[in-house]
Order: C-alpha cells, then structure tokens, then sequence
C-alpha cells in the first residue's frame, strides 16, 4: 500500500490449510455451495473465495471480470444465485447507499436486490464498523462476518462465524492459528491492553521473495508481525485499533482512526470516513478527518453554508461518544477516499 511490493512465496501446504481452517472449519462450506467473491484472483483473499476453497469442496466458483460495482454484484446474485459472497467494507457501504437510493429505507426487503440465495456474507481487507454491520443486517437480514488475514498468511487467520458473531470485533482465532498482542516493550498484553498483533499458522509464509531485509523486521521465530494494532477482550474476541504506522498521538495519548472513522460513519450523512494526524498551527498533532458523503451538500442552510453547518453537526455527533482528544479537529469532504485495488484506504496520501 505504500512502497515497493513484495512478493509472498507459499507452499504447496497453505493452500490445503486455508481450506481446511477457514474455508470449511470457519465457514462451512460444501460441495452445494457457490461461492462468489468481488476481490478478484490475484488478490489472496480472491484467490481463496473464487478458487482453493470451491476447488477443495467441490462447490462452483462464480467469476466476473468487470470491476465489482453495487449494480453488477447485485446483477451477478441476482442471475447466477451464489450461496457465500465475499465483499470488502467499501462495497457493501456502497451496497447499502444502493439500496437506500432504491427505497429499501432498512425494511428488511433489500431494495429490490433479490439476495435470498446467500446464505453467507464474509468482508476483509479492512475492519468492518458496527454501524455498516447494523445496517446491511437491517436492510437484508444476512450478517456479515468480519475478519482478518494478509498475503503472508494466505487467507483470514481471526474471524466472525455464524451463530458466533460479535459487532465491531474482528471475532476468534481461527483454529490452526495462533495469536499474540505484544506491548511496545515485546511483553504479552492482557484483556483490553492494546499492542501489536502477530500470528502464526500453518499457512504463514516461510519469508520474502528475494527481500531478506524485511524478514527480520516482519518474522521473529516464527512468528509473523501484522503492522495491526488490536485488543482482546476477556471472551477471546479481537477488536482493531488501526494499522500501527496509523496511529495518532493527541495530547500523548494514542488514539485509533478506526474508532472516530466509525463513530462518523454512524451519521446518516456519511457514506465512508477516514482520518489521519495533522499538525496545528502549534505544531501538535490532532485528527483531521476526510469524509464522502451519502449525498451531495446543498449550497446554503438557513443562511449558513451547508458544508460549514456540516461539520459541526458531526463534531457534536463524535462529541456524544467520544473523548475530547479524539474529536476530529478538521474535517474535509471529498468526493472519493485514495484505495488500493483491493479497497484499502492510502491514508498516506491523505497524509501527504
């Protein structure tokens, strides 16, 4: 997402891993089912959906070249009925916008998305937020397991799973893996301390295609270093806190983008969130926040500009549930976030 790629050797092994572990130990797949993935094959987490683990099961891979959009998935679920879809936040936040615009207004009946044939809706690539989690459950009735993998792993080593799904974390170690949160001393955490995750697994990849100075720095004895932040809770479930290179100091307190981007995406103004630090005219770092919004800004409100009286209505609806370090303290409004092609967000460019 931000330098030079690197490329991930696997063996032969992690694939039949991810299949076993996730594919049907999480999900419970089987030869009837059809799997339809929006990230495409070249992506791990693609390569997974829409091809190892049909393969392994037996079950029908639906493919489709075009660049995943609301119109083409639901078109695609639509005609060729998949049973398990796999999307990433950004998508269905724009699913949803769909389905608003349709007139489904949260009755249940999906905006006349015809979606029964799902019995499954699993996102990746970034965290999912509660209040998208809330609202695509009220609009379809599916919920959408969340959790997290990486290149270096193959596919998703922490998960939600059906009948054990817990809003806003990102679920339970998947079985064959193993999962640590280390403080900035290296030491263990407990129950909600935050530090940084590592795992390992019998699909982490042995190291880096001709990149051995990153070696050192990502594997230790085994273990692989995510570059995420996390902390668990005394049930088991991990909850993201942001990429570590992510995270703001305010005030000396470090503070989690994913928590104030989920907080202003509960406002029904707001279609996606993302924030970053920026340095005051003191010098002193505080969150600036940039934001899409659902629908395009009037010119004037009662005299006073639309974007202006905006931002502070979100200022007041972050101040409802936030601390006062994590308030953003601007607040831009563009018309799209900089991604990656798996969906991302480049908060670096932001940054820059």
């Amino acid at each position: 997402t931000t330098g030079r790629p690197k490329g991930v050797p696997h063996r032969h092994r992690d694939m039949p891993a991810t299949c076993a572990h996730y594919a049907v130990g999480i999900l419970g797949l089987g030869e009837d089912d059809r799997c339809y993935s929006a990230a495409k094959l070249f992506f791990a987490y693609g390569l997974g959906n829409a091809m190892t683990f049909p393969l392994w099961v037996g079950g029908t891979a639906i493919l489709d070249a075009r660049r995943p959009t609301p119109a083409t998935t639901f078109e695609t679920i639509e005609r060729l009925r998949p049973t398990a879809y796999f999307g990433v936040p950004t998508l269905y936040a724009a699913q949803l916008q769909a389905l608003d615009l349709a007139g489904n207004g949260g009755s249940g009946a999906a905006g006349g998305a015809d979606l029964s044939s799902l019995r499954l809706c699993v996102s990746a690539g970034e965290a999912l937020p509660p209040d998208l989690f809330r609202r695509w459950k009220e609009a379809t009735g599916l919920e959408i397991l969340d959790g997290i993998g990486s290149t270096e792993a193959l596919h998703i080593f922490i998960s939600n799973r059906t009948g054990d799904v817990k809003s806003g974390s990102t679920g339970r170690v998947v079985p064959g893996y193993e999962a640590r949160i280390l403080n900035e001393d290296g030491a263990g955490t407990g129950p909600g301390e935050a530090g940084q995750l590592e795992i390992r697994g019998d699909s982490t990849t042995p190291g880096y295609w001709n990149r051995p100075e990153l070696e050192g720095r990502t594997i230790v004895d085994g273990w692989l270093r995510t570059g995420d932040r996390y902390v668990r809770d005394a049930e088991g479930y991990f909850h993201y806190q942001g990429r570590a290179d992510d995270m703001i100091k305010v005030g000396g307190i470090w503070c989690s983008p994913f928590d104030i981007e989920a907080r202003l995406m509960e406002h029904a103004a707001v279609l996606e969130a993302a924030v970053v630090g920026r340095e005051d005219e003191h010098g002193l770092v505080k969150p600036e926040a940039h934001v899409v919004l659902s629908e395009p800004l009037r010119e004037t409100v009662g005299g006073e500009s639309a974007a202006d009286a905006l931002r502070a209505e979100l200022v007041a609806h972050c101040q409802k549930e936030l601390p006062r370090y994590m308030y953003p303290r601007w607040i831009r409004f563009v018309g799209e976030l900089p991604k990656t092609a798996t969906g991302k967000i480049q908060r670096f460019r932001l940054r820059d």
